[in-house]
């Protein structure tokens, strides 16, 4: 009864067992191991170059490697964030004060609208400065109180947030230093053709450096340009725009324009022509020529998927997960793509060329 097949398939079904245990064990982390992860594949390059010039010293490349990082991405980032905090409190101050209000912007901008263009709006329901104001204050207090919830929910989650950044570093120290051993092991490890295993493992890869080098690199600085223009042309809470444009610019086909077009639209409206053709002009000439420019630089060619694939992938991620969605889903979208490729190529190698 104990026969090889059936000493093979219990051990099969314990090895899928405790390998769900052990996922299932991370979850609650599992944030940190994914940015654990991504910035370990991000870093991996300045890691070996540092250990060329310090042979055999994997400890100290590694540490130098992780102070890189901290110095260059995690403490930039939480000093935006800080000063992000404060340009959000100010901004609601001053909506709440009077002194920020867009029902008097859009108002404004009906005002210089032509008439037969208001009489269109009217049709739609779009006229009407009253319903405007009241979709505008209820929208207003909808936000606020999911900024509210959102702040007492980081305020109740200070400690695990802290105990996650803290596992994301140590982790990152490690796949720094044991990252090349720990990829050679998996790819043994994989019950699929070694050319498979390494077409699939380098797409992860390259996929999640494109995704957080080229994607974050270019939303960044959309966002700096797009605050620096709304700086430069005095529109209040500049970094908070600015923010907001960066993220925006994670979406390929939607971008920055969302939030810089209605501000020159305003500026045309209001008769301030200048301010609104330069915004105009820097949008579509700077800001969007930005991602034509630097992503073939920081991505490549050879790693691009369709736009729209891209858009309904970074979508649906972050959807289902959050912030981390716009890494998790490109990298899904790109290795389903790379699956079935090599699945189509696998069915053309078995059948052969044709008699």
């Amino acid at each position: 009864m104990n026969s090889p097949d059936l000493q093979r398939t219990v051990f099969l079904l314990l090895l899928a067992a405790v390998t769900a245990a052990f996922f299932w064990i991370l979850l609650p982390f599992f944030g940190a191991v994914l940015w654990a992860v991504a910035l370990a594949i991000l870093f991996t390059p300045l890691y070996k170059r540092l250990l060329k010039r310090m042979p055999g010293r994997h400890n100290l490349a590694a540490l130098a490697t992780l102070t890189i990082c901290l110095v260059i991405v995690i403490i930039p980032l939480a000093l935006v964030t800080v000063s992000l905090v404060q340009e959000a409190s100010l901004v609601t101050q001053r909506i709440r004060t009077g002194e920020i209000n867009f029902g008097r912007y859009f108002q404004q901008v009906l005002g210089a609208l032509p008439q037969w263009l208001n009489n269109l709006l009217s049709r739609f329901g779009l006229g009407d400065v009253e319903t405007m104001l009241s979709k505008v204050a209820q929208g207003a207090a909808q936000t606020g109180q999911l900024v509210a919830t959102q702040a007492l929910n980081i305020g109740q989650n200070t400690f695990d947030f802290l105990v996650s950044f803290a596992l994301m570093l140590y982790m990152l120290y490690f796949l720094l230093r044991d990252g090349t051993a720990l990829s050679k092991t998996v790819r043994q490890a994989l019950p699929m053709a070694r050319p498979h295993t390494h077409f699939l493992l380098n797409k992860f890869t390259t996929v999640i450096r494109a995704t957080v080098k080229g994607n974050v690199a270019v939303a960044a600085v959309q966002g700096a340009l797009g605050g620096l223009a709304f700086w430069v042309l005095g529109v209040q809470g500049a970094l908070l725009w600015a923010v907001l444009m960066a993220f925006l610019s994670l979406l390929p086909a939607v971008g920055a324009a969302l939030i810089w077009l209605p501000v020159a639209i305003y500026f045309l409206a209001t008769g301030h022509i200048w301010e609104g053709v330069a915004l105009i002009v820097f949008g579509v000439v700077v800001i969007g020529l930005v991602d034509n420019v630097l992503r073939p630089i920081l991505v490549g060619k050879d790693t691009q998927m369709p736009d729209y694939i891209v858009l309904m992938s970074t979508v649906g991620g972050m959807a289902l997960f959050g912030v981390n969605g716009f890494v998790i889903g490109p990298v899904v979208a790109a290795l389903f793509m790379a699956t079935w490729d090599l699945f189509a190529s696998s069915n053309e190698e078995a059948e052969g060329p044709p008699g």
